[in-house]
């Protein structure tokens, strides 16, 4: 059985605590609370209480959800990060997330590497004393300024950041930039999600359209989680799904547990 979790955007339309409690009955390891649902992070309640509800029900904080984008760097971004590891902190989470630009801008080769190892070196110090871990995702779009993942284990190396800073495998996100190394040892997280409609082009148009992993998937969502667990990842793989068709099903719990199921028994069959 994998290390089930839980991101709240795949529940977007629950409260926090009935999300938490959704959590609990798939038996999650943990949850992903989000800051840009169109609500406050944990629904206004105070970090420290939302970390206790979530305790309560065995779970984990596993990270919260997100500063974008973070490697266009200015005093708006410091102050957002500053806030998100304030409330990582008081609510025991263990990480929380950073997005790159994907509006296309300093995407050039020379300029995205510089941009992204500036903004890590100014989020580094911000980490010092805390046991609270930054998460970058790669973005696969072709406007994004951080599709590559080796480029982002190089810009770890060279802040000196291998302690602070860690990687989201997204399944999607990965399929749509052309696969690659996954790196399980950089990666502390797996964002997993699926595309079954065979017709349009697996690109940066359907990331609105991410449902859960069934068996007519085309993102090869299977056979990433089969690398990492063959590579010795032990993490959390996370639920994070942007379709209404699932955020908005009368019968989601159900639904979920069908598909954390559907993945387990086909990696059992392997």
């Amino acid at each position: 059985m994998i290390k089930r979790a839980l991101n709240q955007k795949t529940a977007r339309y629950l409260s926090y605590e009935a999300f938490l409690d959704l959590a609990q009955e798939l038996d999650c390891v943990g949850v992903e609370p989000r800051n840009d649902l169109g609500r406050p992070l944990f629904d206004g309640l105070a970090p420290r209480r939302a970390g206790e509800m979530a305790r309560e029900r065995g779970l984990k904080l596993l990270g919260l959800s997100e500063v974008y984008p973070f490697n266009d760097w200015s005093a708006e971004r410091a102050d957002a990060i500053r806030g998100l590891i304030e409330a990582s902190i008081e609510s025991g989470a263990e990480t929380f997330s950073l997005i790159p630009r994907v509006d296309g801008g300093e995407t050039e080769d020379g300029i995205r590497q510089v941009r992204l190892r500036e903004a890590m070196r100014e989020i580094l110090p911000m980490l010092d004393g805390h046991n609270v871990v930054a998460l970058i995702e790669p973005i696969g779009f072709a406007s994004s300024s951080l599709k590559s993942k080796a480029e982002l284990v190089d810009a770890i190396e060279a802040v000196g950041g291998r302690r602070k800073f860690k990687m989201v495998h997204d399944t999607f996100q990965h399929a749509i930039a052309g696969g690659g190394p996954i790196f399980p040892e950089y990666t502390a997280m797996v964002h997993i999600s699926g595309i079954s409609d065979p017709i349009p082009r697996l690109d940066e148009r359907l990331d609105t359209e991410r449902i859960l992993v069934d068996r007519d998937d085309r993102c090869a969502t299977l056979e990433q989680i089969t690398d990492f667990l063959a590579a010795g990842y032990e993490g959390p793989f996370s639920f994070e799904c942007t379709s209404p068709v699932v955020q908005r099903s009368d019968t989601l719990r159900d639904d979920l547990k069908r598909s954390f199921e559907f993945i387990e028994m086909s990696l059992a069959a392997n």
